[in-house]
């Protein structure tokens, strides 16, 4: 008669063991992911230190003119130039406007799923990085197999240390990134209503004249 747990056991073990190799590769992959993040933050706190400072009272006027370049994120200046393409191609904009502002959100937004993900997967897969070497490790131990116990605790603690490596600058650099985008939002908001109250102020001011 067949023994089910010996077989479940064998086969658990099977697919404990084989997880390992794509574990550590997912691990490799997250690594180089992480790496060009950090490029990418650096580069945009590059940009946002040379920023110039505005008052907050004065962002509302520099914004309307569009005088700021200098002094808001390269977003919200490309939000900008969309916005008045938009305005100046459509008569009724209203629902353009507020379209390109979602979409806009929407995209800034998505753009922080990978950091999410990192955040969460690569502690994980550090976890499992550890534990399934343990299992093979102990086995070897059992067999007072030295040398593969150690070359298992080895894997086992840089694949720990990586995975937490990961996830701390994940967050940290999330946590950053979240609060730039929080205020480049903030900016597109104002710059939308901001535009939208000068085109229909011209428009006002063009009315105006034809019934005069």
């Amino acid at each position: 008669m067949m023994d089910i747990g010996a077989l479940l056991k064998a086969f658990i073990y099977l697919i404990s063991s084989s997880l390992l190799y794509p574990v550590l590769f997912l691990l490799v992959i997250l690594t180089f992911l992480i790496i060009v993040h950090a490029g990418s933050f650096f580069a945009e706190w590059l940009e946002r230190i040379r920023l110039e400072k505005c008052p907050p009272q004065e962002l509302p006027t520099v914004l309307r003119t569009g005088s700021g370049s200098n002094m808001v994120s390269h977003r919200v200046n490309q939000y900008i130039q969309a916005l008045q393409q938009t305005i100046s191609g459509e008569e009724g904009y209203e629902a353009a406007v507020e379209n390109l502002l979602q979409e806009t959100t929407l995209k800034l937004w998505k753009s922080m799923d990978r950091l999410r993900i990192l955040v969460r997967a690569a502690p994980s897969l550090g976890l499992l990085g550890t534990l399934i070497p343990m299992g093979t490790g102990l086995a070897a131990l059992g067999q007072g197999d030295m040398t593969k116990l150690s070359t298992d605790l080895v894997i086992a603690f840089t694949t720990t240390v990586t995975g937490l490596a990961i996830g701390t600058a994940a967050f940290f650099f999330y946590t950053v990134r979240r609060r730039w985008i929080e205020e480049d939002i903030k900016n597109m908001e104002l710059a939308t209503e901001m535009v939208t109250s000068n085109m229909e102020r011209a428009d006002h001011e063009i009315l105006t004249k034809t019934t005069n």
